[in-house]
């Protein structure tokens, strides 16, 4: 987080927000319940960290058609611009968090945090 924190902190946005954030963008549209599974956390923290995304204007949310109780969240262009600008940096973050194990060890190192939180 604090590489992270030192990389991005010019985004104002959290780990979590940015995970959010890139995860909706690769899906496209998502509820909530799947944004909390895809970032591996409890829908408590995700609804939380999504109301502040959409208050930010980054994020859209609307009722699903299929199933009134659940809305339904989409990246707005000021959050895709964001992704955008914020990538480099945030990639550098990741690559400083692994860079003291070798590549192989790198995949096996994800592999295992894969494993843990499944």
């Amino acid at each position: 987080m604090a590489l992270f924190t030192r990389n991005c902190g010019g985004f104002d946005i959290t780990p979590l927000q940015y995970s959010l954030l890139g995860a909706l963008a690769r899906r496209g549209e998502a509820d909530q319940t799947t944004l909390a599974q895809d970032v591996v956390l409890d829908r408590t923290t995700t609804a939380g960290a999504i109301r502040r995304l959409e208050t930010r204007g980054l994020i859209t949310r609307t009722v699903s058609v299929g199933d009134r109780r659940a809305r339904l969240c989409s990246c707005t262009e000021a959050g895709l611009n964001l992704l955008r600008s914020i990538e480099g940096q945030a990639r550098a973050a990741h690559d400083a968090t692994l860079q003291a194990l070798r590549p192989a060890e790198q995949e096996l190192f994800l592999q295992m945090l894969q494993r843990l939180v499944s």
